[in-house]
């Protein structure tokens, strides 16, 4: 008899953590489970912004899959996935080659929104994967070249739009990391101009206002320039428009104003609602008993109005539920509803600033900066114990992951 075949299309947040639950939940010959991912590394995406500055090692963001997963149990397979036939219970790879399965789990991340704002797709960077981290910091390292050469201050303006997390995010770790750059390429810091952009009237809009005054204020401190309440029109690649005719001149923006599912799910013949795989309260697709999905590809409406958001901390919590369903299908056995549980949410300002909120705890300073270390080492935890914490701490391989710039 064959054993049932457990395919996972992706390799972030929930693939990577259901693979490790699967492997301690299902008993020894019980199932074949197969990782896709079409890099050999998962990244932790909450810590781009470090990547995209150089002011991280690439190990300690991007590790490799490999290593996390116990090869034993886990067959892991570098490839793209181009189409998914549920008729067939066959993934379809880039090259031609197929893969069947009895049960999948779909969980392939996001992509950028760009909301058809002109010239934003062709001309900014996303802080989306390591390799556009990546991109953006050869880039960034280009642009102090040349500006050596040419002298245009618009060389030495860097821009972020949007002020959520991400944006805020990568405006303090600028702020950190560009003077050590400037210094390694002989470019004077105190030409830098480091701009914020956000539509809203302030940046994280979403956040009590004491949050909002407090990172407003650190990054005043750090002489980076806010410009809210207030639309970009468009880009090119040498100025970005706003409203009431504003042109900033600079050959960098850093676009960080919302996500959407991967779009490749939506041609695959699945319930799709609001650009996502539609799931029950199992993590199921809707109408199949055998596809499951989680993470930023997934919709899951907690109260049958509200959707999740796509986040870290939902594809954490949906993993550990979505495994032990999967196991719970093929012995035949209950599966377990997903209920979803908010901790919090806290972003770093550079290297000693931080703020967010723990349930009724609201976090800033060094206290907050040193609650996001915490949540990154609790994941270290989670994913390959105190090994992998102190590997990532003190022994991580300093050499450069070799991946193409190109987005």
């Amino acid at each position: 008899m064959n054993k049932p075949k457990i395919v996972i299309l992706g390799a972030g947040y929930g693939g990577i953590i259901t693979s490790k639950k699967l492997e301690k939940l299902l008993k020894s010959g019980e199932a074949d489970v197969t990782l896709i991912n079409k890099h050999d590394y998962h990244y932790i995406t909450t810590q781009l912004h470090k990547t995209g500055i150089g002011t991280a090692a690439d190990r300690q963001i991007a590790m490799s899959i490999p290593e996390l997963i116990d090869i034993s149990k886990t067959h892991f397979l570098k490839a793209t996935v181009t189409h998914v036939d549920t008729d067939n219970k066959e993934v379809q790879l880039e090259g031609g080659e197929t893969v069947n399965y009895d049960y999948l789990l779909i969980a392939l991340g996001f992509e950028g929104q760009t909301f058809g704002i002109p010239g934003v797709k062709e001309n900014a960077f996303e802080l989306r994967s390591f390799r556009s981290s990546k991109a953006i910091y050869h880039h960034i390292k280009k642009q102090l070249n040349l500006y050596k050469e040419d002298q245009d201050p618009s060389r030495l303006t860097f821009v972020v739009a949007g002020g959520g997390f991400t944006g805020i995010e990568l405006l303090g770790e600028l702020a950190d990391g560009l003077p050590k750059l400037c210094k390694e390429h002989d470019v004077p810091f105190e030409k830098v101009k480091i701009i914020g952009i956000e539509a809203a009237p302030s940046v994280i809009p979403f956040f009590p206002k004491q949050s909002v005054e407090y990172t407003t204020e650190v990054l005043r401190k750090l002489n980076i320039q806010l410009i809210t309440s207030t639309k970009i029109l468009g880009c090119t690649a040498d100025k970005i428009i706003l409203e009431n005719k504003i042109e900033v001149p600079a050959k960098t923006l850093v676009w960080s104003c919302g996500v959407q599912g991967n779009t490749i799910v939506q041609k695959w013949g699945l319930p799709i609602e609001k650009g996502k795989l539609a799931v029950d309260s199992y993590l199921r697709v809707k109408n199949t008993k055998n596809v499951f999905s989680i993470g930023d590809c997934s919709l899951f409406m907690k109260d049958g109005k509200t959707s999740l958001a796509p986040t870290a901390q939902v594809a954490l919590q949906q993993a550990p539920v979505c495994a032990k369903n999967i196991v719970a299908s093929l012995r035949g056995e209950s599966l377990t509803t997903f209920e979803y549980h908010h901790k919090g949410s806290v972003a770093s300002i550079g290297l000693s600033a931080g703020v967010g909120k723990v349930g009724t705890v609201r976090l800033s300073g060094l206290i907050g900066s040193f609650m996001k270390l915490v949540i990154e080492a609790r994941y270290l935890f989670n994913l390959g114990g105190p090994s992998l914490i102190l590997k990532q701490h003190f022994g991580v391989n300093r050499e450069q992951v070799k991946v193409t710039v190109k987005q």
